[in-house]
């Protein structure tokens, strides 16, 4: 049934296999020995793929590799669609808001700045998800991120740094604050008023 909703059988071999294991990648020969098509099929799919976002490819070792995008716009209802158990699928939250996980910011000591772009702000071009400046302990960071990662069915790009770089690079216009800022953005903390006036 999903071969006929998806177009091919090849297609839905590399949904799943893609879908099932992100962060991981795979070269064309490997792929067409786990999911036992031909290669030709398989190249014609991951080219389609490649066309459409859902993967990237890179070459590493003169082979090229394929990995689930994960910042692909519907990649967490794919993969709630083509999870094998369904304790791997993310929950699709209807409504999902930006309340859901701002609180394991807000709720972060020593952060005095919170800038949320990328996959975390709708319309957002950033490839940073989140940028947290501060001083914060690294257990309690790490748990924050796992937490709205989990929310969000996906793993975030985010950066930390200290107050008085982030103050410094902000008044020098450095590109990477410049293109956080310049995408569509939220700030959920500013202690100081500083990305205010």
């Amino acid at each position: 049934m999903i071969d006929a909703l998806f177009g091919s059988k090849t297609r839905v071999k590399l949904l799943h296999l893609f879908l099932n294991n992100p962060g991981t990648s795979f070269y064309v020969r490997e792929i067409t020995r786990l999911i036992d098509e031909q290669i030709n099929s398989v190249r014609r799919e991951l080219s389609n793929m490649l066309a459409v976002g859902i993967i990237t490819s890179d070459t590493a070792d003169n082979k090229l590799f394929y990995e689930v995008n994960q910042r692909y716009e519907y990649y967490v209802p794919l993969r709630a669609i083509f999870a094998d158990r369904q304790d791997d699928a993310p929950k699709v939250v209807q409504a999902k808001t930006a309340s859901d996980w701002q609180p394991f910011i807000k709720d972060l000591q020593g952060v005095r700045i919170a800038i949320a772009a990328g996959v975390l702000t709708p319309g957002s071009s950033s490839k940073v998800d989140l940028l947290l400046v501060g001083s914060t302990a690294p257990a309690r960071l790490n748990k924050a991120i796992k937490s709205i990662e989990k929310l969000e069915g996906r793993e975030l790009n985010y950066s930390t740094m200290k107050y008085d770089e982030f103050y410094y690079r902000l008044s020098i216009r450095d590109k990477f604050i410049t293109e956080i800022l310049n995408s569509n953005h939220v700030v959920v903390v500013d202690t100081n008023k500083v990305l205010k006036g």
